[in-house]
């Protein structure tokens, strides 16, 4: 089906003025529109040129090594080698301010998530969409001039196709797709035809195009005047273009060093061409055009040109130069067979606002500046370039615009880059991205896993104190739970006491006059005694009794499990008996003492009186009676946050083993019996305590298990000797983890060799890593060495104070929370009154 392009009807009068000096009027933009028609997915010109257009999808930016952007740059040369001569490349980069908004498909919304919509709901941020179109101009088409526009030549038709070259066209397009697409690095994908003419619901490419309406904006039709001033609609619009050679710098290439994120140590490599993409931060487009040309027929023509030019060198110092220029040209395209090209740059920018236009040319003339280049603003060619830029119609690009070089160093002016993107809310932790503070959601865990990036969920968070550890670990933790996840944690110092009353969670801590309290014995109603608290609950008593260079044996295995046994068969015979650890003593005292004396078993065999004597100080009246007989707090099971902090008790050396078992127990019976539920399992500095009463087992166990139980274990250490010299972390978690959240390494940079040994880090990781500034709350998150990126751990206002670990601004949260009756309310009196004081 043929789609006529009828965009609307459209002011041209000051246009029509400045060009042929006639009356103004009002004329159809469709009877001058240099585009016949969209069909069969291509765009068909009035001079006969066949356009296939793509939209592409560039790597992120700051993510490429230098080596990837010579690849990257290869990939370009290789795909642009395949197209015959007389084909033009144009490529249109779009960057559009816009307002951020919070997407539709979010989990239910928590305080906290509906806290942050609000904070960042409006942020701008520079959207970026990429356009390729590639055209076969008509056979004979002359040059176009700049001396005319095809706008102002309506009654020309279209040239009847010829098949066969139409066809091989299209395949040869199709080749440079498949070309480009090599190495994972740009996604192409063919534009059809309602994405290039539009339907009466949305405005396609064309349409876009000349009313400078971005992906986010409804249809809308503008007014185009290039006289006294350019304007589409309200916005005023300005051209600068890089078309001399004078303009141009002295030596480009396929990246250039960004000084903002380097270091003595490292060069940070960006795009060649990103100043003047993603990093210049107002609405613009960037049309990059690239014509193909035939070797043997310019080559022929520039020898012509510099037989010409050394007649005339005796007059004329500028002839002798061009000479000598023409000639070097001509000695590398032979001597490199380089392909000669001929290209034109140019950026058009827009504001609604007229008194910015100043400050835009500021800002445009940085921009080229960092790229070593001269920027000159198109004026008088300004209309005929803008129309030539319609997709569809860059074979009207104007001849005197456009510049010989070859192809390696034409692709150093295209752009490379794109702005972060975003995963699913329900699978992603929001971040934000390092430009504008947009947020993004990183897929963690599921994608990358079904991607096979990471094998495995484990996770490790690195970084010194003050560097953001504890926030960003709270606000994974945050989201995991919002999203359904249950969480169990074991802190040192206190960390997470603020989120977990927010979420109504239990806390387990340890002080004089309320010392932690477990009940491993009791059974929740969703709970049974099977093998595995079975298990757990042996291993639990087994530590009580045996020091670790003791023996257990055979025997005493069998008389502890006939123990729990009879025990739980007791509880159901008298229900009124509470199960605890109390209970338990008292039926082994009596009932299982004398069952033991019936079957005649002898002290060798189970000496259930030094099995009694030893859990003594477990029983009431006992040094620990507290510790296994807690009558609240009993599901914890089923409560999906868990908190347990230790820093009293880390180096007590018969409460920590304790508690670490019981621990241990409970996630491993909430990692097997809650089917289709994440499990998380973080671990503050409490490891080095747990690695030193013995669980170091544990820690290897967690991390290469508990991923088949949709398990995530987390580590966080602060201290990078922790990561260089302990086998337990080398060993048990950096070999299982996946993922690496690391903060600020600057510090580090002069012995960092070490720890990037360590962390089996490429040197594209470390420039990345040590770009990272945690005055931005930056984060430098690495997931399965594959998919490396700094994100800003940015929050608002109330996650920031239930996440906060600085002593005074807690104690404040917690007076606010008691004095308002919950976190909530607490937190949303504070910060009001931090606003008004």
């Amino acid at each position: 089906m043929i789609v006529v392009v009828a965009c609307a009807l459209v002011a041209l009068a000051a246009l029509l003025l400045h060009l042929k000096e006639e009356t103004s009027k009002t004329l159809s933009l469709e009877k001058v529109l240099p585009i016949y028609k969209v069909e069969s997915d291509l765009i068909l010109s009035k001079h006969g040129d066949v356009t296939c257009a793509f939209k592409l999808d560039l790597p992120e930016i700051f993510t490429l090594s230098s080596t990837e952007y010579d690849t990257l740059h290869q990939i370009w040369l290789k795909a642009l080698k395949v197209l015959p001569a007389g084909t033009i490349i144009h490529k249109q980069d779009w960057f559009c301010k816009q307002a951020y908004q919070p997407p539709q498909d979010q989990p239910a919304q928590t305080f906290l998530a509906q806290k942050s919509n609000v904070y960042f709901t409006g942020r701008q941020f520079l959207a970026h969409s990429c356009y390729l179109m590639l055209t076969r101009k008509a056979p004979n088409r002359k040059p176009a001039s700049s001396m005319f526009s095809n706008l102002l030549r309506p009654l020309l038709h279209a040239h009847p196709a010829n098949l066969k070259a139409l066809g091989d066209f299209v395949d040869k397009a199709s080749q440079f797709q498949k070309l480009l697409s090599e190495g994972g690095f740009i996604k192409v994908e063919r534009i059809k035809d309602d994405a290039l003419a539009g339907t009466a619901e949305y405005p396609g490419l064309l349409e876009r195009y000349c009313f400078l309406i971005s992906e986010a904006e409804e249809p809308m039709i503008r007014d185009v005047t290039f006289k006294p001033e350019w304007k589409i609609g309200d916005r005023y619009c300005n051209m600068y273009a890089l078309s001399d050679v004078e303009d141009l710098p002295g030596v480009c290439g396929s990246k250039m060093v960004y000084d903002k994120y380097s270091t003595d140590k490292t060069r940070f490599p960006i795009g060649f061409a990103a100043p003047v993409g993603q990093l210049l931060s107002c609405d613009h487009i960037y049309n990059q055009v690239i014509t193909i040309e035939d070797t043997q027929k310019t080559l022929k023509q520039l020898e012509s040109k510099r037989r010409r030019l050394q007649s005339l060198a005796a007059y004329s110092r500028e002839n002798a130069y061009s000479m000598e220029a023409t000639n070097a040209f001509l000695n590398e395209a032979v001597s490199e067979q380089r392909q000669p090209v001929k290209a034109h740059f140019n950026l058009i920018v827009w504001t609604e606002n007229r008194e910015q236009l100043g400050e835009l040319r500021n800002q445009v003339s940085a921009a080229i500046a960092q790229m070593d280049g001269t920027p000159r603003q198109e004026v008088h060619g300004a209309p005929q370039v803008f129309w030539a830029c319609l997709p569809g119609n860059a074979a009207d690009c104007p001849i005197n615009d456009m510049l010989d070089t070859f192809a390696e160093q034409a692709i150093c002016f295209l752009n490379m880059e794109t702005a972060y993107r975003s995963a699913s809310p329900q699978d992603g932790i929001r971040f934000s991205d390092r430009l504008s503070g947009r947020p993004v959601y990183v897929d963690l865990y599921n994608g990358p896993r079904k991607a096979g990036v990471t094998s495995n969920m484990g996770t490790l968070v690195c970084g010194t104190s003050g560097g953001g550890k504890s926030m960003t670990v709270n606000h994974i933790l945050r989201t995991l739970f919002d999203q359904g996840a249950h969480c169990v944690t074991v802190d040192i110092g206190g960390s997470y006491k603020g989120l977990c009353e927010l979420v109504k969670g239990y806390y387990f801590t340890y002080e004089e006059s309320n010392p932690i309290k477990f009940n491993p014995f009791y059974l929740t109603e969703s709970a049974t005694l099977d093998t595995e608290k079975k298990e757990s609950l042996k291993s639990l008593l087994v530590a009580l009794w045996k020091q670790d260079n003791e023996n257990f044996n055979r025997s005493e295995y069998v008389a502890l499990s006939n123990a729990l046994q009879g025990y739980y068969l007791h509880l159901e015979k008298y229900p009124d008996i509470f199960a605890c650890f109390n209970s338990f003593y008292e039926y082994l005292e009596t009932i299982y003492t004398q069952e033991l004396k019936a079957f005649n078993v002898k002290d060798r065999d189970f000496d259930v009186n030094n099995f009694l004597y030893v859990l003594r100080p477990f029983y009431k009246g006992g040094e620990f009676d507290y510790l296994l007989n807690a009558t609240e707090k009993l599901d914890a099971f089923n409560q999906p946050f868990v908190v347990f902090e230790l820093d009293n008790v880390k180096d007590h050396p018969i409460l920590f083993p304790v508690i670490a078992l019981i621990i241990i127990e409970l996630f491993i019976s909430k990692m097997r019996n809650l089917k289709g539920v994440r499990k998380v399992l973080t671990i503050d500095e409490a490891w080095k305590a747990i690695a030193k009463s013995g669980m170091a087992e544990f820690l290897k166990y967690a991390f290469k298990t508990i991923r088949k139980f949709n398990g995530v274990p987390i580590v966080i250490t602060q201290e990078l000797d922790d990561l260089i010299s302990s086998p337990i972390i080398k060993d048990a978690i950096i070999n299982n983890a996946d993922i690496k959240i690391l903060m600020d390494m600057r510090k580090f940079v002069n012995k960092f060799d070490k720890l990037q040994d360590v962390l089996g880090m490429s040197e594209k990781g470390k420039n990345i890593l040590l770009s990272v500034n945690k005055d931005n709350r930056e984060i430098f998150i690495d997931i399965g060495g594959q998919i490396m990126k700094v994100y800003k751990n940015e929050l608002c206002p109330e996650e920031y104070f239930s996440y906060t670990t600085e002593g005074t601004e807690r104690v404040m949260v917690l007076d606010y929370a008691e004095r308002h009756g919950s976190m909530e309310a607490g937190i949303e009196a504070l910060i009001k009154d931090r606003k008004t004081a």
